[in-house]
């Protein structure tokens, strides 16, 4: 009888686990539907319409390829995509060989100040991309302090754009070329000496070998980067056309939009193909680092790291001058005429831009961008990663959540003007508001943070939501009480990435702002083309200043906040 009463209550509390399992599993269904309708509504629904665009005249009339047609019978216009191609295929070959080159010395040698020199590495992704194109001006322009260096070459061109964009992209290769450096097993290393064989020899058959994927990821992150950038062309490139600057000019100076339709649907594809030829690489990437692995622990060489300590002097050098030559321009007064010092160039009502109003939109922009984005990256990584059953569905928001890295932001930007400022659609009210800007800015950056949230995720062994089911715990107590705070370190870093690009940005907001939510980033854009460059250098200064501010906040509540949630990671 007691065996019996036994037997039922375990099949009756069996039968509530799986009750609660299946409650768990509609409501994450139901959770991970409205994220992907968000991804839908901001990403794909705004996409076909750039691509219907493509195919129509100015009547909205359907008149298939004659635009493209029209495009490649326009010389000026089909230079661009070699120009473009030129750019950023020379960008990836000098970026990849000076990041290598730099990483390299970070993790293999004994040199002093690393972190020194690992942080001043990563600055330029705290400016907006316009900024190494103005201090270009003021060190090799027509008047620049240093135009002797070049020989009689002409800096608005090629070279001011190359320079620029190695500035700009450099921390991004930086980041994976280390993180794929990092991974060494030094049994590897030992056992090439054992045998005798030459550090070139070691160089060519273990390193190189152990990092080609991330030198081929690094490759085709600054490949995409170049290609899609919009802000150093418009500052530096003068008459050489690249297909980013073709949109803008065919959207904002000639009201051109099918056109500029046509150019963002060519500019998609050799991003497009970038990103997924990067995929398909990482997925064939195996494991370097067993269990039995241990730590690479470099060795000193007095020639060795003295090499590579100059190297990276070299490098930081390179990244400073462009830091100070920008602040150098902010807080003279008429240069070169009259190089006293003020602060007139930071009177920013006095110009074109927008003013101080566009200064603090941006900081509104990036605050928003960093809370509402965080919670919808975070939660809908979980429900991909944590959700069970319905592995179609998931299969394609894992697909929507990883195409925005392939989506350029100025024909993001573009498409979000077919969309939402439709008078037909129920959301046009949206157009020219913070809330667009919000919502562009989250979908430009979603990939990123997305593979991050479920990096993190995947360190969490799946047994804690089986066993909250068995102890009839919802699926959102697991989320708030334990996912949450195991993730924390990652949640973190996904709001200070979210911030400091939605401060950066340029190329997702350009066509996007309104009289009254005028942003930094654009405002630096609009000074530079009414002639105003030290201002246009001052509030880019103010973005820098902005960034280091709050990522140096960042650092300090994060280890408070770390320091109590995490103690568990330390013994």
């Amino acid at each position: 009888m007691a065996i019996a009463e036994s037997t039922n209550q375990v099949s009756t509390n069996w039968k509530e686990v799986k009750s609660r399992s299946s409650r768990d599993d509609r409501q994450m269904l139901v959770f991970m539907g409205i994220i992907a309708c968000y991804l839908v509504v901001a990403l794909a629904f705004p996409l076909y319409a750039i691509l219907s665009k493509s195919f129509e005249n100015n009547d909205g009339a359907f008149i298939g390829l004659a635009n493209y047609i029209e495009y490649f019978k326009t010389p000026a216009l089909t230079y661009s995509i070699q120009n473009s191609l030129f750019i950023a295929s020379i960008t990836t070959l000098i970026v990849v060989s000076v990041a290598f080159l730099f990483a390299y010395g970070l993790s293999r040698s004994c040199m002093r100040f690393k972190s020194g020199f690992r942080v001043i590495a990563l600055v330029p992704i705290l400016v907006p991309s316009l900024l190494p194109g103005i201090a270009l001006v003021y060190l090799f322009g027509r008047q620049g302090m240093l135009k002797e260096l070049l020989f009689g070459h002409d800096i608005y061109g090629p070279i001011g754009i190359i320079i620029s964009e190695v500035f700009f992209t450099l921390p991004h290769a930086l980041i994976i070329i280390m993180t794929a450096l990092s991974i060494a097993d030094a049994r590897l290393y030992e056992s090439a000496e054992s045998l005798n064989s030459s550090k070139l020899r070691t160089f060519f058959t273990v390193t190189i070998p152990g990092a080609r994927y991330g030198l081929i990821s690094a490759a085709f992150v600054v490949f995409t980067l170049t290609i899609t950038d919009f802000g150093a062309p418009k500052v530096i490139g003068g008459d050489f056309n690249v297909l980013a600057t073709d949109i803008y000019k065919q959207v904002i100076g000639q009201q051109n939009f099918e056109m500029g339709a046509v150019v963002s649907m060519i500019l998609l594809l050799p991003a497009g193909i970038a990103f997924f030829v990067d995929r398909i690489m990482q997925r064939k990437q195996v494991a370097l680092l067993s269990a039995r692995a241990v730590a690479f622990d470099p060795k000193p060489s007095r020639v060795f790291d003295w090499a590579m300590f100059g190297w990276a002097s070299v490098v930081s050098v390179f990244i400073l001058t462009i830091l100070l030559t920008c602040q150098y321009a902010a807080i003279i007064k008429f240069y070169p005429y009259d190089l006293s010092f003020s602060l007139n160039n930071f009177d920013f009502d006095r110009m074109d831009g927008g003013g101080w109003t566009s200064f603090f939109n941006s900081l509104k922009l990036a605050s928003w961008t960093a809370v509402v984005g965080t919670v919808i990256v975070f939660f809908g990584a979980y429900m991909v990663e944590k959700g069970r059953g319905f592995n179609a569905g998931r299969g394609v928001f894992q697909f929507l959540a990883m195409l925005p890295m392939a989506v350029p932001g100025l024909v993001l930007g573009l498409a979000y003007i077919f969309f939402f400022n439709d008078p037909d659609n129920p959301l046009n009210f949206l157009y020219h508001t913070m809330a667009i800007l919000v919502i562009s800015t989250i979908t430009h950056f979603y990939t990123v943070a997305h593979l991050t949230a479920v990096t993190a995720l995947k360190q969490m062994d799946k047994e804690f939501e089986s066993v909250a089911a068995s102890l009839k715990a919802p699926f959102y107590k697991t989320f708030m009480r334990v996912t949450v705070p195991v993730s924390l370190p990652a949640i973190l870093d996904i709001s200070i990435y979210l911030f400091v690009n939605a401060m950066t940005t340029v190329s997702a907001v350009v066509f996007l702002y309104g009289p009254h939510t005028a942003l930094a980033s654009v405002a630096v854009l609009n000074m530079d083309d009414a002639g105003d460059i030290a201002p246009a250098a001052a509030m880019g200064m103010m973005i820098f200043y902005a960034n280091v501010t709050v990522k140096i906040l960042h650092s300090l509540i994060s280890k408070g906040i770390l320091k109590r949630t995490q103690a568990w990671r330390y013994r």
